[in-house]
């Protein structure tokens, strides 16, 4: 049954979050400000371009506030409760999905509640979408935390155009066989006109399921469904490259790059981990692997510091309170053992940092470690190489990353094996400037020729949206 969406708008982006953070200063009223990141960078000139919405959360529980117009986006709140975000959101999403997403990294929790919950805001957010999107839109639904929306959205306006992408693996048919209710998240996801993921391996994971649990037929990268055709594909998401080269260039930048190599001991060469802390980045191995090599006397505190950049997530979960609890112990092991007065082996980080002090850490760094047990992407490997203009620095980079893909002039290490981590990391510190030089260019020219306005606009032609390249070439020309 249709619902009706009056004038509507003619792209709507669904999303688990708004594009803006409400920000209040001090006593004074709240306002909104648009959150950083390459997603809402990339999609912004599109949404505008084409008198566009975004649906989603905005992150506080409770009443949602009225919709609203920002950055030439039309904003439309979705209500959650305290209840919806620690059953569907800290539940279903992140403690029964998420995992399982991610080959089972830690073990899923299953709840029925929880799924309940889920399917009752992945609803709300369909019905959202279907009241604000115009006659023939096209609606580009993301992530895990939605993926029985595009059906729903079908079932309320068979007359739009629905496109989804998922931003964390997609897993093997063995492991998503073993999720409750399977069959209707697939289904969920074949609502959709075109199902965007990070790998290739994953969109046919995707299809082969398609043939075992609904007995469909797929061929190449598409299946027939209800007289429709859904295409399955790669997209590899990637970053705002000119935002970080810019940042990188600012003096005051490098000054502030400068500055920490001098504080962290101007004469100790600089490894650095930022991660968001979860237990799919691979931070207890990296702290392992650094503890081992300063056990075996292969690097010393005199000569090498660890910066580990552990940014709080998801901190009301039981896994994420436990998985900072032993990467502290392992920080404070290491410093007890190979630390001297005034001068430790790990700096640990449990915060937060802006865009320019990250590229502030980006520059001051001689080896970047990302090392994930798994992940979709990994932008900051991406982040690390557009950060270094100086065509120096390492970068170790996991098999296991969707990024291992396109940076494999990066030192490629199996992210679940200490020694090998050992080695990626030694490998690293030990090569020569020539060799850097060479394997950090083929990087850069690798990002540059695929960056997040490449992957928008490649998703959404490929949907069928006219007016995306001209979206984007538009947004660049404006002074």
């Amino acid at each position: 049954m249709g619902t009706d969406a009056g004038d509507g708008y003619e792209f709507v982006v669904v999303a688990n979050r708004l594009p803006v953070d409400e920000v209040t200063d001090g006593d004074g009223p709240h306002r909104w400000e648009r959150s950083p990141g390459g997603l809402v960078s990339a999609l912004q000139p599109v949404v505008r371009q084409m008198r566009g919405a975004w649906v989603g959360w905005t992150g506080s529980a409770g009443e949602a506030p009225d919709p609203f117009d920002i950055d030439g986006m039309h904003l439309r709140p979705v209500p959650l409760s305290a209840e919806d975000v620690d059953l569907y959101y800290e539940g279903q999403s992140n403690a029964t999905i998420w995992p399982l997403f991610h080959d089972l990294v830690e073990q899923p929790t299953h709840r029925r509640d929880w799924r309940r919950a889920y399917e009752a805001v992945n609803r709300r957010f369909a019905r959202a979408a279907a009241e604000v999107a115009a006659p023939n839109a096209t609606v580009w639904v993301h992530d895990y935390q939605l993926l029985l929306v595009p059906a729903m959205l079908r079932e309320l306006r068979p007359d739009v155009r629905i496109g989804f992408f998922l931003h964390i693996p997609f897993p093997p048919v063995e492991l998503f066989m073993q999720l409750p209710r399977r069959r209707e998240l697939l289904q969920g996801l074949l609502g959709a006109d075109l199902v965007g993921f990070q790998g290739a391996l994953a969109a046919q994971n995707f299809l082969r399921l398609t043939r075992l649990l609904l007995e469909l037929g797929p061929k190449d990268d598409r299946v027939e469904v209800d007289g429709r055709t859904v295409v399955a594909r790669a997209f590899p998401i990637s970053i705002d490259v000119a935002e970080v080269d810019q940042l990188a260039a600012d003096p005051a930048v490098q000054q502030r790059a400068r500055q920490l190599r001098t504080e962290l001991g101007g004469d100790r060469r600089l490894l650095l981990g930022v991660d968001r802390l979860d237990y799919t980045k691979g931070i207890e191995q990296r702290l392992e692997a650094h503890h081992d090599l300063l056990a075996d006397g292969e690097i010393s505190n005199d000569d090498v510091v660890l910066v580990q950049v552990a940014t709080p997530s998801r901190q009301r979960i039981a896994q994420y309170q436990q998985l900072r609890e032993r990467v502290e112990r392992a920080v404070g092991r290491t410093n007890g053992e190979f630390g001297d007065v005034g001068r430790a082996p790990v700096h640990y980080l449990f915060q937060s940092f802006g865009r320019a002090e990250l590229v502030a850490l980006y520059l001051a760094a001689d080896v970047m470690l990302v090392t994930p047990l798994r992940d979709g992407m990994n932008l900051v490997a991406k982040e690390f190489v557009a950060a270094r203009r100086d065509e120096q620095g390492a970068l170790v980079l996991s098999e296991f990353t969707g990024a291992a893909a396109e940076l494999d002039d990066a030192f490629l290490i199996n992210a679940h094996d200490t020694d090998d981590i050992k080695r990626g990391i030694l490998e690293a510190l030990n090569a020569e400037s020539r060799d850097l030089t060479a394997r950090m260019h083929q990087m850069r020219e690798q990002i540059r020729a695929y960056d997040i306005d490449y992957w928008a606009r490649d998703f959404l032609e490929v949907l069928g949206v006219s007016g995306a390249h001209e979206a984007e070439q538009a947004e660049t020309a404006q002074p």
